[in-house]
């Protein structure tokens, strides 16, 4: 869904424990450009309640009985036209980071995350932006470190419809830089570089950022060596 700077966020937590789902609506409701339209106790209820109240952020809990927040993301971004999910969990293991971002999570963030950065992510994901926790980046590299590329998937050969620049922009935006940053490396506009990231995400069907990278480690396009990023042949 789509914001504007005259409509609220519009925002779904979603916790099995009642005073976390509590506390976190409350907190969220603080914030004037944000708005808790509805809450849930499971991954299931997450779901019927996003399809029914249609927001534009979900906080989701990863660990949850019956339908977990993965199983509950994958349901809701598999559409493409859900709303974006933020993962917050206690938990920065490597499988749930790995999982959340696969099933179409567009962030992931801890839950003893101070209150500012929480509203800051909940504002860059409903912007269309990638975030993930510091912590939980240096660990996604490492897993990426271990994954073998998928030669075969669709997204390998819709690579080949990006152009040289495009392709480019994809590695860069794989290393974590914003559009500020890459417009300084690549010495070109910010509006234009916003230009190249719309088009490459429309070429290979994808929905931010966040899938973005996730493609590019998965093709091979960046492979991670010693816990960083580096390019993969062309």
């Amino acid at each position: 869904m789509t914001t504007t700077a005259l409509s609220p966020i519009r925002v779904v937590v979603a916790d099995d424990h009642q005073v976390v789902r509590a506390g976190f609506a409350e907190l969220l409701d603080t914030q004037p450009d944000f708005r808790v339209v509805g809450t849930a106790a499971d991954g299931a209820d997450a779901v019927r309640t996003c399809r029914e109240l249609n927001p534009d952020v979900v906080l989701m809990d990863v660990r949850m009985p019956g339908m977990d927040g993965i199983e509950a993301t994958r349901q809701l971004t598999a559409a493409g036209d859900g709303p974006r999910v933020l993962i917050l969990t206690t938990f920065d293991l490597d499988e749930y980071v790995y999982d959340a971002l696969r099933a179409g999570a567009s962030g992931f963030l801890l839950k003893d995350a101070t209150a500012e950065r929480l509203f800051d992510a909940v504002r860059v994901i409903a912007a269309g932006q990638a975030l993930l926790a510091p912590a939980v980046t240096r660990r996604l590299i490492t897993e990426f470190a271990h994954q073998r590329p998928v030669a075969d998937s669709p997204a390998t050969v819709l690579l080949a419809a990006l152009t040289a620049r495009e392709t480019e922009v994809l590695r860069l935006l794989a290393e974590g830089l914003t559009n500020l940053e890459i417009a300084e490396r690549l010495v070109v506009t910010e509006q234009t570089v916003k230009t190249h990231v719309s088009r490459l995400l429309a070429k290979l069907g994808l929905r931010d950022r966040t899938q973005a990278v996730i493609t590019a480690y998965e093709t091979g396009l960046v492979r991670a060596r010693n816990g960083r990023p580096e390019s993969g042949p062309s």
